[in-house]
């Protein structure tokens, strides 16, 4: 189920950057698609600092000996990265056709909460403090989700 939720959520960023791609061409991009790309790439930027590549995975697996990180933007929210990508999407969202553009969010949107879902299981089991963890953080947005 991993690996189908992984190709939604990249076949969904494709349709959604190709798009975009009309807007960009001709430009102007709006103010608020330049914030929100802006904001994604910091909040990736803030988690690498946090989270090193080779300690998690790009599939909802824990990786195999990796560590519980719970400081900088996993202080606030559990899934950062999501966050970031959601951040990014609706960028591009802004930069399509308003319909199919939002449509398309709203679906990774759904695909990323059902990954989060089945990645937080798998957590419990692979770190017994994530529930706890759980408990004192927002899955996507603070003080919202």
């Amino acid at each position: 189920m991993g690996v189908v939720l992984v190709t939604l959520q990249f076949g969904l960023l494709l349709l959604m950057a190709w798009m975009a791609s009309a807007r960009v061409a001709v430009g102007p991009i709006s103010a608020i698609a330049v914030v929100l790309a802006l904001a994604s790439v910091a909040l990736v930027l803030w988690t690498f600092r946090h989270n090193r590549p080779g300690n998690f995975n790009i599939r909802p697996i824990p990786r195999q000996g990796g560590r519980l990180i719970t400081s900088g933007p996993y202080q606030h929210v559990r899934h950062p990265m999501y966050s970031a990508v959601l951040l990014g999407a609706a960028a591009m969202a802004l930069m399509s056709p308003p319909l199919a553009g939002w449509l398309a969010w709203g679906a990774l949107l759904a695909v990323l909460l059902a990954k989060s879902a089945l990645e937080e299981r798998w957590m419990i089991d692979a770190h017994p403090p994530y529930a706890a963890y759980r408990q004192h953080s927002w899955r996507l947005v603070p003080g919202l989700y």
